[in-house]
C-alpha cells in the first residue's frame, strides 16, 4: 500500500487530475446510481469555501501591510503597465464572453438568486457590500469585496506596524496558503466526485460544455498575448514588438505553462532579462512582484467563469456594470494566490456583483478545477512571461526618451 501511495503521490498534480477525471467519468456511465460518489466533490468544494474567504483576507493584508516605496527604478512605469495589462485582459475577457455567451452544469441554478436590476442596484449593493461588518462578510455570508475591502484597509493600517507584527499577518497568509495546498493535492479525488456528478445528473453533453468554455478562454488568453500585449508594447517603445513579444512567449511561457507556477518560473525570467540586457536592480525587484501581481491570465479566467455563470442564471448584464466587472476582475486577479488554482478561488469575488450565492459560485470554482488542467497551464504562461514583457517595456521605452538604442 505505501509503495501504491508512494507512486500515486510522485505523478504530478496534473496527471493525478486527469486520472481523477477519467475515474470519475468512467464511473458515471458505468454505475450512475452510485450517488454516494459525488459527496467527494462536495468535500472538496465544501474545503474550499470554507477556507478562500480567510485566504484572501490574509493574502491581500499581507502584501499591502509588507509593501515597501522609495526605491528608484522603473517600477512605476513597470506597475501602471502590470495593472493596465491586468485591467485590458479582464475587459477582453467580458467582450469575449459578450459576444461568445456560454452557460454551465449547476445543481439548483434559479435558486435563491436575485438579479441586480441595473447599474444603480449593482454600485449600491457594492457599496453596501464594501461597508459591511468584517466579521459577517468572513463568516455567514462569504462577501468577498467587503473581504477586500476590509483587507486593503487593515494591510494600509498595519503599514506602520512593527515588523514583528507583520510577520505574524504573513505567517498567516502562509498557513491557509499551506492548507489551500493541502486541499488542492486532494483535488483528483474531488474532481472524480465533481464529473461523476455532474455526468450521472445531466449526462455527456457537460463534456462539450467544458470544452466550449476552455476554447473561449484559451482564445481569449491567446487575443491577449498576440494582440493586446503587443499594441501596448508598441504605444510604448514605438517599434514593432512580435519579436520581443514572441521572445517572452518561447523563453518564458513555454516553462511556465509546465511549471503552472509564475512563483517557479521566477528563475527563468530573470535569466531571460538578463540576457534582453535589462539593469538588474530594476528586474530583480518587478520579476519576483509580477509574479504576484501581473496577472492577465488570472482575469481572463475571473471573467470568463463568472460571466458564465451570470448567464446561466439568466442575469442581463449592462456595459457599465461589464466595466465593473472589468476591473474588479483585474483587482482580483492581483490577489491570487501562487498555489495552482489560485485565481479560481477568486471567482466568488467577482460572482458576488450579481448577486450570486456563494454555494453557487464554488460550484463554478468546482467547474474550474475540472478545466483547470489545460486553463491553468495557460493562464500561467500568459502571466509569466508578460512578467518579462512589460519589465522590458517599461526600460526600452526610458531608453527611448533619452535617444538611446534599443535592441532585443
Amino acid at each position: 500500500m505505501k509503495s501504491i501511495i508512494k507512486k500515486w503521490n510522485d505523478l504530478s498534480l496534473i496527471k493525478r487530475i486527469i486520472i481523477g477525471m477519467a475515474v470519475g467519468l468512467i464511473l458515471a456511465l458505468v454505475v450512475p446510481q452510485a450517488t454516494a460518489i459525488s459527496i467527494l466533490g462536495d468535500l472538496f468544494v465544501g474545503a474550499l469555501k470554507a477556507t478562500a474567504p480567510m485566504l484572501v483576507l490574509f493574502l491581500v493584508m499581507s502584501a499591502i501591510s509588507q509593501h515597501k516605496s522609495g526605491q528608484k527604478t522603473n517600477m512605476r512605469s513597470i506597475i501602471v503597465l502590470y495593472l493596465l495589462g491586468t485591467f485590458l485582459a479582464g475587459l477582453t475577457a467580458v467582450i469575449a464572453s459578450f459576444i461568445f455567451p456560454m452557460t454551465l452544469m449547476l445543481k439548483d441554478a434559479a435558486e435563491n438568486v436575485a438579479p441586480p436590476q441595473g447599474i444603480e442596484e449593482v454600485l449600491k449593493s457594492l457599496l453596501m457590500n464594501l461597508v459591511d461588518n468584517p466579521v459577517n462578510a468572513l463568516i455567514p455570508n462569504a462577501n468577498y469585496i467587503g473581504i477586500l475591502f476590509w483587507a486593503v484597509l487593515l494591510g494600509i493600517a498595519l503599514k506602520s506596524a512593527p515588523e514583528h507584527v507583520k510577520d505574524v499577518v504573513q505567517s498567516f497568509a502562509d498557513a491557509f496558503s499551506q492548507i489551500i495546498r493541502w486541499i488542492i493535492n486532494l483535488a483528483p479525488f474531488g474532481i472524480a466526485g465533481l464529473m461523476f456528478g455532474t455526468v450521472s445528473e445531466v449526462g455527456i453533453q457537460a463534456l462539450q460544455d467544458y470544452g466550449k468554455i476552455i476554447i473561449l478562454l484559451i482564445g481569449t488568453m491567446v487575443f491577449v498575448a498576440l494582440v493586446v500585449n503587443p499594441i501596448i508594447v508598441f504605444v510604448n517603445i514605438r517599434r514593432n514588438p512580435y519579436p520581443l513579444v514572441f521572445k517572452c512567449l518561447k523563453d518564458s511561457g513555454i516553462t511556465a505553462f509546465f511549471t503552472r507556477s509564475s512563483a517557479a518560473n521566477i528563475p527563468v525570467n530573470l535569466k531571460l532579462c538578463e540576457n534582453l540586457g535589462l539593469e538588474k536592480d530594476t528586474y530583480s525587484v518587478s520579476i519576483p512582484l509580477g509574479a504576484t501581481i501581473n496577472m492577465a491570465g488570472a482575469a481572463v479566467t475571473i471573467s470568463v467563469l463568472s460571466l458564465a455563470a451570470v448567464n446561466t442564471l439568466g442575469i442581463t448584464v449592462d456595459i457599465p456594470t461589464a466595466v465593473i466587472l472589468s476591473v474588479l476582475s483585474a483587482i482580483s486577479a492581483c490577489g491570487a494566490s501562487g498555489v495552482a488554482g489560485g485565481s479560481l478561488l477568486l471567482i466568488p469575488l467577482a460572482c458576488s456583483l450579481f448577486g450570486i450565492s456563494n454555494d453557487l459560485a464554488m460550484q463554478v470554482v468546482g467547474v474550474g478545477f475540472i478545466i483547470g488542467v489545460i486553463q491553468d497551464s495557460c493562464e500561467t504562461a500568459l502571466n509569466s512571461s508578460t512578467d518579462v514583457l512589460f519589465t522590458a517595456t517599461a526600460e526600452f521605452a526610458a531608453r527611448r526618451k533619452n535617444g538611446e538604442k534599443i535592441e532585443f
